[in-house]
């Protein structure tokens, strides 16, 4: 691949910051095609950023599909054989997309590589299905074209052979926010599938800073949306793919600590304190009695 012909660049938004994501385009190579899903049905969003960038094509959700729901829509309309995965609240340097595309035309076998997050201290851009596994990968060292193979990579920044995906479906759909990358990695790997992660791709990856929860009017509700979907999607993935009764033990500590917290943060009045943890609670026993991943932000 030598003018990035047969790589499409996918981002799922929902109410993103207007600079942040002029931010994100003005970073993707001209030359390489991008698709971008708006989960909010914004006509006024589409018009601007099509006029603006002549390599974007926008594409419209009635209704919000969520990170993974929105990648799949994505996907049905790319017609090439890579597909780059983004995150709107990110920046590539200058070097990213060649680096990408050295990766590609090293013919190295991969179904998935993730970029690397130097300048995040608060996760890792790859783990293992385990703990003792993520440990160990810590220490493996990265070949000479900078490949490391891992377990899972961090979904923000990933670029998906879709020829060697080995998996029937690209998100679960089910899953709305939090362990949707986790997941496809899993089934990539169940059917022999290979992950790296790239110590070539670096990625400024504004996290929190570039989302609905930035604005300081939105941060309890995003708070909220955070912790509710990360108990119930941590529930649902462990129970998919390790069964009820490892998920359950897995997460009755967290249920039982959530609990405690909302007591104790009624008795004591820190009422902000209370609704993230009784969020946390919710997320955890709706997931547990197998309700769907209903909580949305308006």
């Amino acid at each position: 691949m030598n003018n990035f012909e047969d790589l499409t660049v996918v981002i799922v938004t929902f109410k993103t910051n207007k600079k942040i994501l002029s931010d994100c385009l003005k970073s993707i190579n001209k030359n390489i095609k991008v698709i971008l899903v708006e989960n909010n049905n914004d006509n006024l969003l589409k018009e601007e950023i099509e006029k603006t960038f002549s390599n974007v094509t926008v594409i419209l959700s009635d209704t919000n599909l969520g990170y993974g729901g929105g990648n799949n829509l994505g996907y049905k309309n790319v017609n090439t054989r890579y597909m780059f995965i983004s995150n709107p609240d990110t920046v590539y340097p200058k070097n990213f997309f060649s680096n990408l595309k050295e990766h590609i035309n090293s013919k190295v076998n991969f179904s998935i590589i993730g970029a690397s997050y130097p300048n995040h201290d608060d996760y890792l851009s790859y783990g293992g299905f385990n703990n003792k596994n993520t440990e160990k990968l810590k220490e493996d060292n990265y070949d000479l074209n900078g490949l490391k193979a891992v377990d899972w990579v961090v979904g923000c920044s990933m670029l998906i052979d879709l020829q060697n995906l080995k998996t029937d479906y690209l998100f679960d759909e089910k899953i709305f926010f939090f362990y949707d990358e986790t997941d496809l990695c899993r089934r990539v790997k169940k059917f022999s599938g290979i992950v790296f992660n790239s110590n070539k791709l670096i990625v400024e990856h504004l996290g929190q800073k570039g989302s609905i929860g930035s604005e300081k009017e939105n941060k309890i509700e995003a708070e909220k949306f955070r912790n509710w979907h990360l108990m119930w999607s941590e529930f649902y993935y462990h129970k998919k793919h390790d069964g009820f009764i490892y998920s359950f033990r897995r997460i009755l500590g967290k249920l039982l600590r959530s609990l405690l917290r909302v007591i104790f943060y009624s008795i004591t009045n820190q009422k902000e304190k209370k609704i993230i943890y009784k969020y946390r609670l919710s997320g955890i026993l709706n997931s547990i009695m197998g309700k769907k991943s209903w909580y949305r932000i308006k």
